[in-house]
This record gives C-alpha cells, structure tokens and sequence, in this order.
C-alpha cells in the first residue's frame, strides 16, 4: 500500500507537540508594525495552541504527525 500524503499548506503552518496538541505561528508580525503596542507585537510571537475542533481538521491533513 502507498504511502498517505500530506497536505504540504497545513505542514508548513502546524506542528504536533508530544502531548498531541497542534502549534501554531500567530499572524499578523510580518508587517505594519510601527502601529502596533510592544505588549501586542510580544505577544505575537508565542505560538499559539489551536482548539480541539480545529486541531481535529488540522490532524486530519497531517496523517503522520
């Protein structure tokens, strides 16, 4: 039997922790950011923890991870 394929989009935007949980960048720090508060732009670069639901569908395009 082949081997599954991956959604490429979704391996470049999430990762699995080893608790199973989905990682992911936040947006909006590429640009404009002179506008931006200090505290927001700090609190941007955490990644952030995507909810079940979401998590569910992103697991589904990463079949190996």
């Amino acid at each position: 039997m082949p081997k599954m394929k991956t959604r490429r989009a979704a391996a470049k935007r999430y990762s699995v922790t080893g608790t199973g949980k989905v990682r992911f960048k936040k947006q909006g720090l590429r640009h404009i950011l002179t506008k931006k508060t200090t505290k927001r732009k700090r609190n941007l670069r955490a990644s952030g923890i995507l909810c079940d639901i979401e998590a569910k569908r992103a697991k589904a395009m990463l079949p190996y991870a």
